[in-house]
């Protein structure tokens, strides 16, 4: 059970974390978790190459150690990286000090202080503990492209029913999610660029703040 558009209530429960960047412009912030995986991601980059349009992926440590050479591809092509830890921990389930590590070394391959939790999933203390050093970055739209019971005509629905202006949207460049990913991604991409909106990469450290804090910087 996952929630296709994440509630507003939900969203403003953890002001710390990055559900959407509040615009009025025709902007969407595409996201790639779970990569680099060859073929997959060189594909997303060629789509995405398009549309002049830029992302943000998401990578698991031990992908980018096993492809790095498609790492180096997606940084050479003007993308935005973030960490999804070593393993795709789950922090739910994970003690706090080994998730810690695990995020710590993930970072320090992505050289970024972007960060997406696996399935979303922090424990309190880990979120108070991660924010102080990382943006930890949600989203606003899930694609469910990961999901085998859905069809990919389902996944496109998901997107374009729920994204507007500043959501940020999660599509995955992995093996599970390929064959909907090479459906939705093309007919999204088509779908907002005829509506006049651009695509972006979300900046490393905007909104690493909270409000409070940006209010007596």
């Amino acid at each position: 059970m996952y929630l296709v558009k994440t509630p507003k209530f939900i969203q403003e429960l953890f002001p710390n974390f990055t559900w959407r960047i509040p615009s009025s412009e025709k902007v969407l912030y595409l996201t790639f978790d779970d990569g680099p995986i060859p073929v997959v991601t060189p594909w997303v980059l060629e789509q995405l190459a398009a549309y002049n349009a830029k992302a943000t992926f998401f990578c698991v440590g031990d992908n980018i150690q096993k492809h790095p050479e498609v790492f180096e591809q997606v940084k050479a092509a003007g993308h935005a990286v973030g960490s999804h830890t070593m393993n795709h921990q789950n922090g739910w389930t994970t003690d706090n000090i080994p998730y810690f590590h695990n995020v710590r070394h993930a970072a320090n391959l992505t050289k970024t202080v972007l960060f997406r939790p696996p399935y979303g999933k922090l424990r309190p203390r880990q979120a108070q503990f991660l924010q102080r050093h990382y943006r930890i970055v949600m989203w606003d739209v899930l694609s469910g492209d990961f999901d085998p019971n859905i069809s990919a005509e389902q996944c496109l629905q998901n997107v374009t029913r729920n994204a507007g202006p500043g959501s940020i949207v999660v599509f995955h460049d992995s093996v599970k999610a390929e064959e909907k990913l090479r459906v939705t991604l093309p007919k999204v991409l088509a779908h907002y660029s005829a509506l006049g909106y651009r695509f972006e990469a979300l900046n490393e450290y905007e909104n690493m703040l909270s409000p409070e804090q940006r209010k007596s910087a």
